[in-house]
């Protein structure tokens, strides 16, 4: 029985991070989620219900279109994977809970920016603000309206932490060091997983983000690297480890 909860919310996430892919990129573009339907970017052909089918689709086509045989990209199965992975262990971590709930929406809007802003450079404001009125009215339930307050302080000084970091970075490097949209992303952070934890997610995101910085500026020095899907990768996994910062520190006292 357990099992098959898992992979229900596995199946739900693949099914969402499908449609996931199509939000992040057609909505900074301003375009209509419904028309035109999913379709081969190469050739326009209009993708029929069996080759619309999360990850088992790319399989069964061998990774290539129908009609004019491109290939697909694998960061499609891949993402839809992770989605479904993600929904999965948010089930496995909270359970049946108002918690299990924040994370898959939390989660959502997270797995949109890194779409976004990989695809765009741009982290819409329609975004945030639908995804933090959502996660607003399930922390009322959670938390109640105090509780809210509190979490909503936290916002404000991780938005302000992050604002600093990018003045800072900009004197600093003498140009453009982020864009608004992590700075806003940063206060969804705060008011998700707090204060502390949401400066913790920028370290970690600085980490994770390194290694691919480095090889992306060596093929192209005047590469911009949108900082958004790095943050939203360090987000994803504190929000499923599930720790807050008195675990992390008595973590780290010990080793």
């Amino acid at each position: 029985m357990e099992f098959s909860i898992i992979l229900a919310f596995f199946v739900l996430g693949t099914i969402f991070g499908s449609f996931y892919n199509v939000v992040g990129y057609r909505i900074p573009k301003g375009e209509s989620l419904l028309y035109p339907s999913s379709h081969c970017p190469k050739c326009n052909h209009k993708l029929g219900p069996l080759e619309l089918i999360p990850i088992l689709s790319f399989m069964f086509l061998g990774g290539k279109c129908k009609n004019c045989k491109e290939k697909i990209s694998w960061f499609y199965p891949i993402f839809e994977f992770s989605s479904g992975v993600s929904f999965a262990l948010s089930y496995v971590v909270f359970g049946f809970s108002l918690e299990c709930l924040l994370s898959i929406v939390f989660i959502s809007m997270l797995l949109i920016i890194i779409i976004s802003d990989y695809q765009t450079m741009t982290i819409p404001d329609s975004i945030l603000i639908f995804f933090t009125a959502l996660i607003i009215i399930i922390k009322t339930f959670m938390i109640g309206i105090n509780g809210v307050g509190i979490a909503l302080l936290n916002g404000v000084a991780s938005f302000i932490f992050m604002l600093l970091l990018k003045l800072f970075g900009d004197f600093l490097f003498k140009r453009e060091s982020m864009g608004g949209g992590d700075i806003k992303l940063l206060a969804v952070f705060g008011l998700v997983i707090g204060f502390p934890m949401s400066i913790v997610s920028v370290f970690l995101a600085a980490i994770i983000g390194l290694p691919i910085s480095i090889i992306l500026v060596k093929k192209n020095s005047s590469h911009e690297i949108p900082f958004g899907p790095f943050l939203a990768i360090s987000a994803i996994i504190i929000t499923l480890l599930n720790i807050d910062i008195n675990t992390l520190v008595n973590i780290l006292t010990v080793v």
